[in-house]
């Protein structure tokens, strides 16, 4: 709006959201000008707030860190309380009982507020929220597979094909340099939780860390100079969420280790660090290597992630050609 750039109605064919809110164009030029934000919504994890002139009115749902393993209370045994914060700005005494009109009106006001920005229907869910198979809702990536390239980095894990609570797969062609293989292939997560692909002292590595208390290493054995295919096949143990697996690796399709993860994380690896093809940028995933200097010392000429029975394979090798069509058929 300062700018003078119209709002888009539709981008790359999908019509928008309108943009929310109250602009502030209007206090630029005029500090004393009077409030026009006189409205405000509040929801997270099911504790809800409204204020309006002045008045606020709350409730507290739960304590979103606090006993994840009880069972939520109903929110209609929530008890709102009422402030006149031009009076009160601390909030310190709850009128509630003494206006209870009052209080009912901004409770009508929330619900409005709520439908309008689609904050209905409420789920006060925490865990399950994070993790979109558990959420049931739609991710970024669509179908079973997905495609990356050296040099792509912090990814979000909302970015990325979710290997959790499912067997899969992870297949790189690489370029191994004359002084043996060193270096991270693909990482996802942190130090408190992920997996990496990796060689070390010449051999093909693969870590899970559960949750920073445990790590599964597995040993692939020496990949040879050149250009070679690298895979790592999880089979996932399946009965329930954040199980284990068994970890296979190849070279060119042939089996060159294999172990046993024993539990997975079911939810999320980490808030803030992503996937990183070609180095982990963050706080490490693996103890074999350090925060810095881990970048891969070949080249990655792709990798793919995969899932289900699109992760099967009995030759144990993602043809060129294949990865090719996947790719073109999402153009």
């Amino acid at each position: 709006e300062a700018a003078g750039i119209p709002e888009p109605v539709s981008v790359d064919g999908i019509q928008q959201d309108p943009i929310e809110g109250v602009s502030m164009l209007y206090s630029f030029n005029d500090a004393k000008a009077a409030d026009r934000h006189e409205t405000q919504y509040f929801e997270m994890f099911g504790n809800r707030g409204i204020y309006h002139k002045g008045w606020t009115a709350v409730t507290k749902h739960r304590t979103p860190w606090a006993a994840l393993d009880k069972k939520s209370p109903a929110f209609d045994d929530d008890v709102w309380e009422l402030y006149d914060t031009t009076k009160d700005w601390s909030q310190s005494k709850d009128l509630s009982k003494e206006m209870p009109e009052k209080l009912h009106e901004l409770q009508r006001l929330w619900l409005i507020e709520a439908t309008r920005y689609k904050v209905l229907p409420l789920d006060d869910r925490i865990m399950e929220k994070i993790n979109p198979d558990t959420a049931g809702r739609p991710i970024l990536v669509k179908g079973k597979t997905q495609l990356l390239y050296g040099g792509m980095g912090r990814l979000s894990e909302n970015c990325v094909l979710n290997l959790k609570n499912k067997s899969h797969s992870v297949a790189a062609i690489i370029v191994v340099p004359k002084e043996g293989a060193e270096g991270v292939i693909i990482s996802q997560g942190a130090n408190i939780g992920g997996w990496s692909l990796y060689a070390k002292d010449g051999k093909l590595k693969y870590c899970y860390n559960w949750g920073g208390f445990k790590h599964f290493i597995v040993d692939g054995g020496t990949i040879p100079v050149g250009e070679h295919q690298v895979r790592m096949e999880f089979a996932y143990a399946g009965g329930g969420l954040g199980k284990g697996g068994k970890v296979t690796l190849y070279t060119d399709g042939k089996k060159t280790g294999e172990g046993q993860v024993d539990a997975t994380l079911a939810m999320i690896f980490s808030a803030d660090d992503g996937c990183d093809v070609g180095e982990d940028s963050g706080a490490p995933v693996s103890p074999d290597y350090g925060p810095k200097g881990n970048a891969f010392n070949g080249t990655i000429k792709g990798l793919q992630l995969a899932i289900a029975d699109a992760a099967e394979n009995s030759e144990h090798l993602v043809k060129p050609e294949d990865a090719l069509r996947i790719a073109f058929a999402r153009q």
